[in-house]
């Protein structure tokens, strides 16, 4: 009985010497083009008995039984059981098959016929070698188990683990959605800089590059929203873009520096036109994508409803409703001592009583929020590219749409008075020491429509979607260390 290899050298170095056999016998080993019927989803679901077709796929499987040889292929789409019969194909191409290795790509061509077993099969005429894989492929019943390098080399995690490829598929389908969805609404598709010459839209911190042929600092964007918003000004309606951003800051489960937003404005409109375009959008994906607006999350058995209309509250009902109704009334030494008792940590950025009711919110009660949440009335603060609420000038009127404890989206009926937004900008300045956009102040002082807006990170939405509980499960190539 001949030696088998026993290691990952030992596997490739036989690949390699039946790369150069199979070469021997006629069988260019990185083939040309094949002209398929379908893909195995397409021929398994036209399945015809007698039906004559050419497919092509990865070699998963392969057992041989005397003058028998049953090989399973996968393209992505499906798996589909193939059978060469020495008889059929021929001496030539029979011996020349048993040097084909799991991972090989190949194409035939051949008759559909149904097992005895009940299994749908291609009676093989004839076969080519596509391309020969000279590296062992993932063992197929586990995959790739390894969780860091299922992120690092994402083309074996696509080829073992079927779930992964189901995920990126529905991914795609997300977009697609959004983007006729959108479009059916009258809003234009649109693309803004990303790399610009300062950051802005955003309170983070930017990625820095320099352009040689302007001899001048840029950076990658943090938000397309003020060029967007120079679009409402110049007459564009409706518009979206849906594209990357980037962010010089931390990575964990539901953070990467570089991610996917869809930013969304419509002049005429304001907070309430953005919430009735979410509870339009995101039971438009359940239906189309999921088929159910019922959406499980985590493994703990959690079921996040989509089914519209979705509960709003002001964040100060919220932080009365967790505090007491007198929370706003305490003085600062009280209102602290009640929010260490609640399990707040005390961080010295904790200065004062707008401080604490922030962290108030965000640590101890977005988490709680599970199902779909527009959080409204935010303290301007927070906020400076918001109008005011008409009876609050200290608050904003936007939402934050939440859901299973995370923001999903804000919605802003937006600034659009040139004096105000100066100001804003003004105190962003002193906080962040980056430089006022004065362009777009200037652009408003020409005149910008009331409008709505919102932004909604596609990355965190797809999580939501699929089950996913880290965002680098959705990104084909999320940011890693690097090895070593």
């Amino acid at each position: 009985m001949a030696q088998m290899p026993q290691n990952e050298d030992q596997y490739r170095a036989q690949r390699i010497e039946n790369r150069a056999k199979l070469a021997e016998l006629g069988y260019a080993p990185y083939g040309h083009a094949f002209s398929r019927t379908g893909t195995l989803k397409e021929i398994r679901e036209g399945f015809a008995e007698g039906r004559e077709v050419a497919v092509a796929g990865r070699i998963m499987t392969k057992r041989r039984m005397g003058k028998l040889m049953f090989i399973h292929l996968g393209d992505g789409s499906d798996a589909f059981q193939i059978l060469l019969k020495r008889d059929v194909v021929g001496e030539t191409p029979y011996n020349a098959a048993k040097l084909l290795d799991l991972g090989d790509i190949i194409g035939v061509k051949g008759t559909l016929f149904t097992t005895q077993a009940g299994e749908k099969t291609v009676d093989v005429a004839a076969w080519d070698l596509l391309s020969k894989a000279i590296r062992q492929p993932p063992e197929k019943w586990h995959g790739l188990q390894d969780q860091e390098e299922r992120y690092r080399r994402r083309y074996l995690d696509l080829m073992s683990n079927p779930e992964s490829r189901a995920r990126f598929d529905k991914r795609h389908k997300i977009l697609l959605g959004i983007r006729n969805f959108l479009t059916s609404k009258g809003f234009i598709e649109v693309e803004t800089p990303i790399m610009q010459g300062q950051a802005g839209g955003a309170a983070a911190k930017p990625f820095y590059t320099h352009h040689n042929a302007l001899d001048r600092e840029m950076v990658l964007r943090i938000a397309p929203e003020l060029y967007l918003k120079r679009l409402i000004v110049g007459g564009f309606d409706k518009v979206f873009e849906l594209g990357k951003d980037f962010r010089n800051e931390g990575i964990d489960r539901t953070h990467n520096p570089e991610f996917t937003v869809l930013e969304v404005y419509e002049a005429y409109g304001d907070r309430t036109s953005m919430k009735r375009l979410i509870e339009g959008l995101l039971p438009y994906l359940c239906d189309t994508v999921l088929g159910t607006r019922k959406v499980p999350y985590g493994t703990e058995g959690e079921v996040i409803d989509f089914e519209p209309p979705y509960r709003e509250v002001s964040q100060q009902e919220l932080i009365r409703e967790r505090m007491g109704e007198d929370w706003f009334s305490l003085d600062y030494e009280t209102a602290r001592a009640r929010a260490a008792e609640a399990g707040l940590e005390m961080v010295p950025e904790i200065v004062d009583m707008l401080t604490l009711s922030h962290e108030v919110y965000d640590k101890l009660i977005e988490k709680t929020l599970r199902q779909p949440t527009f959080v409204t009335r935010i303290p301007k603060q927070y906020v400076p590219l918001a109008k005011a609420c008409p009876d609050d000038p200290e608050l904003v009127d936007v939402f934050e749409f939440v859901v299973a404890g995370k923001e999903l989206c804000p919605g802003y009926t937006e600034q659009n008075d040139p004096d105000a937004q100066r100001v804003a900008f003004s105190r962003q300045v002193e906080a962040d020491a980056e430089p006022m956009d004065q362009d777009f102040v200037e652009a408003l002082e020409y005149g910008m429509p009331p409008t709505g807006g919102l932004g909604m990170g596609i990355d965190r939405l797809v999580m939501f979607l699929t089950g996913a509980e880290a965002i680098r499960d959705v990104l084909l190539f999320p940011q890693m260390k690097s090895e070593g």
